[in-house]
């Protein structure tokens, strides 16, 4: 905590005076390793154009599975980590990998599903019910099945169903080894119902008859986290500028503007950093 309240002292002024010149000569750059949802919502080229502005700081995205961007920081190949799968997040603070990690933004997961709906699922909220019935019925499920955040929110819910989606894979069950989005394009394909985050659902091009199946269940809910990734483990994070990232997106401003990124009037995140 403390070592986090310094970076942000310094952080902070560095944001007061334009640039330090340390991050002016140094720091041009930072990569942050987060998930295909905030990079395939549009959100990240709707944020970091703001921040870049006020820091002259660019920020690099690493989109992959919330799994692998967290295994990614660990190795030292980020100075952020931005994801949503909030238990990994707590351990990977509490082995030290990070220093600290804050609430940042949520939305919520949906279950997608041809108009057809072969498991009589479409308009029920109950999220462990519709997955045993999909089961039952043997319909088509896509699952990302990448470790991504969206895959361990996938995998609980299995297990809460109490499915053993494992024994099925290869039958009706189907993992693509792939982004959200391309899982949404296979699962369309293939006729399969998918679990998705929303705000990726939204800005997805290729709906076609799908529609939303199952929606509203508390235990949809997506939370997501950032993190400082620790710079007494890696030399190479650049931790003046990564904590500079990480204050603004807490900040009012930064929150304002999650707040403000729209498709077609749907709002994708919802920021609820503490203040």
């Amino acid at each position: 905590m403390l070592r986090r309240h310094l970076f942000s002292l310094a952080a902070g002024a560095a944001v007061a005076l334009g640039l330090s010149g340390n991050v002016q000569a140094q720091d041009q750059f930072i990569v942050v390793q987060s998930t295909t949802s905030t990079q395939n919502s549009g959100l990240f080229d709707h944020l970091l154009p703001i921040f870049q502005d006020k820091t002259g700081i660019e920020v690099r995205v690493v989109a992959v599975g919330t799994g692998q961007a967290i295994n990614n920081a660990m190795n030292g190949d980020g100075d952020v980590l931005f994801v949503h799968a909030k238990a990994s997040e707590e351990k990977f603070v509490a082995e030290g990998h990070g220093l600290q990690r804050s609430d940042v933004m949520y939305n919520d997961f949906i279950l997608v599903g041809p108009s057809a709906d072969p498991a009589g699922i479409a308009g029920t909220k109950d999220i462990a019910a519709a997955l045993t019935k999909i089961a039952e019925v043997g319909a088509p499920f896509a699952s990302r099945g990448d470790d991504s955040g969206t895959h361990k929110a996938e995998l609980k819910l299995w297990k809460e169903a109490g499915v053993d989606a494992a024994a099925a894979s290869g039958g009706w069950y189907r993992e693509t080894g792939s982004g959200m989005g391309a899982t949404l394009n296979t699962g369309t394909a293939m006729g399969a119902y998918v679990l998705t985050d929303r705000a990726t659902w939204i800005s997805f091009g290729n709906k076609g008859e799908y529609q939303i199946a199952v929606e509203g269940d508390n235990r949809l809910f997506n939370q997501y986290g950032i993190i400082l990734v620790n710079p007494e483990k890696h030399a190479n994070v650049k931790a003046e500028a990564g904590q500079m990232f990480i204050d603004w997106i807490l900040s009012t401003e930064g929150q304002q503007a999650i707040a403000d990124y729209k498709i077609d009037g749907q709002q994708l995140f919802f920021p609820n950093a503490e203040g």
